[in-house]
């Protein structure tokens, strides 16, 4: 039996089969993925495509003799699922579809995913960018969150879901693409200096205090 990620798979309920997603930087697809998707997961008789919140698509119940040979045939890289690293970059259309996106939030969502997804962290952490205050890529609630005004970007940091929620706390904003990315930069550098094991960004905040980690930031 494969351990948890390994392959980029994920065992199943049924402990017998496996999961798998391929990384699809910020939920962009082209046709041609799609069909391979649909033509590799008749070949191998997978039970279930699941659209992810990661914007993946999951193969479900693949036989581990059959992963190997899953991969080959998708030709593209696993999505980092699980572990202590960047899981993913979720962003909404932004300003290159929406009418009333302020910024180019997909633009800058595969800026991160080129720099940040899979780098290994203290904690897991995800990021999201948003092209206006409406934020629908959920910005309040990842470790890094992005929305976009007319002045600019505006950069949250410490959010999250799952069994204790955390809304994130607005770090810095009226910031353009490079000063963005820049800040994004410390941000990471310094989570992953000060972090505890297992610890995501909102828990060190919380530990440390919102102004001691804002002042060594700004």
């Amino acid at each position: 039996m494969l351990k948890l990620g390994e392959k980029g798979a994920i065992i199943q309920r049924d402990n017998e089969t496996y999961a798998i997603a391929a990384h699809t930087p910020c939920g962009i697809v082209t046709p041609e993925i799609l069909r391979r998707l649909a033509d590799v997961a008749e070949k191998y008789n997978v039970k279930a495509m699941k659209i992810t919140g990661a914007t993946r698509i999951a193969m479900v119940g693949i036989r581990e003799e059959d992963i190997d040979n899953v991969w080959k045939d998708l030709g593209l890289k696993p999505g980092a699922a699980v572990g202590l690293c960047v899981r993913s970059i979720r962003t909404c259309p932004g300003t290159t579809f929406c009418k009333i996106g302020q910024q180019d939030s997909l633009g800058m969502g595969m800026k991160l995913d080129e720099k940040y997804h899979g780098m290994e962290l203290p904690g897991k952490f995800k990021i999201a960018v948003s092209g206006c205050n409406i934020n629908c890529a959920e910005s309040w609630v990842r470790d890094i969150g992005l929305f976009g005004k007319s002045k600019g970007w505006t950069i949250v940091i410490g959010g999250n879901v799952g069994s204790k929620p955390r809304i994130a706390q607005e770090l810095a904003s009226d910031l353009n693409d490079d000063e963005a990315l820049l800040v994004i930069e410390k941000i990471i550098g310094y989570y992953s200096e000060n972090a505890k094991k297992g610890e995501r960004i909102g828990k060190m905040i919380e530990r440390m205090g919102f102004d001691t980690v804002k002042n060594a930031l700004t």
